[in-house]
């Protein structure tokens, strides 16, 4: 920051009538304060007798330097100095999302001691132990369920929105949360080893395991770089050797540096880089850095997660079945009424469904929620019901054979009753987002990506519902997080680079072991937004293609600006020994070149067009 602020002066100096002195002290400390830790990366490739991007660029600045152009020396100096602390940012990003997985499940957990309760640190907590979880309380440890019953939101270890209703003797997970009622767990394993630990660890591993990809430059520069500093030596000494003017061939070595110096080439990658993460900042797309934006344009394989990403994890009503005898109330409005007190999201889909059908006009008393049930309550004066099979059993209900097409249709099915008798079912389901289909076709067909798969940790009937409704033909259900990482493993070992789209915790394993891991940011969890390297912060999957398609031209911009500079550059690299470049030619060309291919890259900061 202190480098683009010298920067600006600098600039702001050099346009002015101040003498020249005073800006080029200033270009100059901009050098000092951006490039420091180039220069220091630079000495330390040199030590391990590599040549790569930082090397590469300290060769240009001070080339640029030794003929007196510094402001040229400082914009190359700042704008990789820039590339760099971006791609820092987003390491350390990726370093908090493994702190905030922890931080998911409480420190403490409420222990039974006899006829006690003790509050405890979950590393001290022994296996077997009772621990009381209550109403909105998020568990400390797995376990199962010893006495009482509830409705469990596990989102954050499957994905899936819908709570689950658990009772004596099913297993429950640290970090998920408690939605209703109370009850007491035993604990089945420790701090270490539960489900969420496991999750972490796999968070972790996956970064830390994830190989850098190298850079286009950094490649380049293995090659160009020594082959300029031997041009040089050769031109300077051979002829000398050979009975020739020493101070003629130096001349002629000097602008053959000068014009071969690989400033057009350092300036522009950065230059492009910047401009179209810019570019896809405009469009709602954060991208993480240089290396995240060449990444992308690699991708072969695409993986989407269903819950948050494919659909909005908000279920609905689609579709409601009467029975015979129902009268002319309508089923959903009565549904409707009842659930209107309830707090699960069920029961909230159901009351916005009814929205237009003014359910507060009936009376409504008597109302009880029962967790992990269903609820009941007395709606203008009938007695009624709603749940699932648990509550029809207890009411001696048959539920009828819609009950089960709604389930084999991969809805939820959910009965309202009166007494002995179902008077509806209805099928909730998470809705696919509309612009699915959309992003899903423009992947396959106009961006020409081999393979898009689902993962969700989903019922086998909901994923063929929503594969079916979004276009993607391969699906993979019923997955945990560790076994989403193994997926997107396989992916690039069989197809190449994968991108992994998610936004739950479940998902950060995936996020972070694929090549390019996409969040969506508005409805992702802060863990799956550190985990991955781009961010749709609208929530918008159409603009997962676009953003591929602007990775890609990016790309194709900086190999055009390598190509242009070396190519006009080979021109003058054979004259320049031949005597024919002076030294005010050779930094005529090295300063129009540099502009041209900023320009070129400046390109990306236009807003890309949209593929609706």
């Amino acid at each position: 920051m202190v480098a683009i602020v010298l920067l600006g002066v600098a600039v702001v100096a050099s346009l002015t009538n101040l003498p020249d002195q005073v800006s080029g002290t200033l270009f100059l400390m901009t050098m000092a304060t951006g490039g420091w830790g180039i220069a220091i990366s630079a000495i330390a490739a040199l030590r391990q007798r590599a040549l790569d991007m930082n090397v590469l660029m300290a060769l240009a600045s001070v080339g640029a330097v030794a003929i007196g152009d510094y402001a040229e020396a400082a914009w190359v100096v700042v704008l990789f100095a820039v590339g760099n602390a971006l791609e820092e940012l987003a390491l350390e990003r990726s370093r908090r999302s493994v702190e905030s997985l922890r931080d998911l499940a409480p420190s403490t957990a409420q222990v039974v001691q006899g006829s006690e309760e003790v509050s405890m640190p979950v590393e001290e907590i022994t296996i077997g132990s009772l621990l009381v979880i209550r109403p909105g309380e998020r568990l400390p440890l797995d376990g199962e369920i010893a006495r009482g019953h509830s409705s469990v939101d596990e989102s954050t270890l499957t994905g899936e929105s819908v709570p689950v209703d658990k009772e004596a003797g099913e297993p429950v997970y640290a970090g998920t949360l408690n939605i209703a009622g109370s009850f007491t767990m035993r604990t089945t394993s420790g701090a270490e080893d539960s489900t969420l630990a496991q999750v972490t660890r796999l968070v972790s591993d996956a970064q830390g395991s994830r190989a850098p990809s190298e850079r286009f430059v950094d490649r380049f520069a293995r090659i160009y770089t020594p082959i300029v500093l031997l041009a040089a030596v050769l031109v300077a000494v051979i002829p000398t050797l050979a009975g020739g003017s020493f101070d003629e061939w130096f001349y002629r070595a000097l602008a053959l540096l000068i014009v071969a110096c690989p400033c057009a080439l350092v300036i522009s990658v950065p230059a492009s880089v910047v401009a179209a993460i810019g570019g896809a900042a405009r469009i709602g797309v954060l991208i993480k850095g240089g290396q995240v934006l060449e990444d992308l344009a690699s991708v072969k394989a695409v993986a989407l997660d269903k819950t948050g990403t494919l659909t909005r994890a908000r279920p609905a009503v689609v579709s409601i079945y009467s029975s015979q005898g129902m009268n002319d109330d309508s089923p959903l409005r009565l549904m409707a009424a009842l659930e209107k007190g309830s707090e699960h999201p069920l029961g909230q889909a159901i009351v916005r469904a009814a929205s237009g059908m003014s359910p507060s006009a009936l009376s409504v008393s008597d109302f009880e929620a029962m967790p992990g049930r269903g609820a009941s309550a007395n709606v203008d004066g009938r007695n009624l019901w709603a749940g699932g099979p648990r509550m029809a059993a207890e009411r001696a209900a048959r539920l009828p054979a819609e009950f089960e097409k709604a389930q084999r249709r991969g809805e939820t099915a959910i009965v309202l009753g009166e007494g002995e008798h179902v008077l509806a079912v209805f099928g909730l389901a998470d809705e696919p987002r509309k612009e699915a289909a959309t992003a899903v076709k423009a992947l396959e067909d106009r961006l020409g990506i081999d393979e898009v798969v689902m993962l969700t940790g989903d019922s086998e009937p909901v994923a063929r519902s929503i594969s079916r409704r979004t276009g993607i033909s391969n699906w993979r259900s019923g997955l945990l997080p560790e076994e989403k990482l193994g997926v997107v493993r396989d992916l690039e070992s069989e197809i190449g680079p994968t991108l992994m789209v998610g936004d739950g915790v479940n998902d950060s394993p995936a996020l972070a072991g694929s090549t390019v891991g996409v969040a969506m940011g508005a409805a992702g969890s802060d863990v799956a937004l550190d985990s991955a390297d781009v961010a749709l912060m609208g929530d918008d999957l159409t603009r997962l293609p676009d953003a591929i398609s602007l990775s890609r031209k990016a790309v194709f911009v900086m190999k055009q600006n390598v190509s242009v500079s070396l190519f006009s550059k080979a021109i003058f690299v054979v004259l320049a020994p031949l005597g024919f470049v002076t030294l005010v030619t050779a930094i005529a060309v090295d300063m129009g070149i540099s502009l041209l291919v900023t320009l070129n890259g400046l390109r990306l900061l236009r807003r890309p067009p949209s593929i609706r």
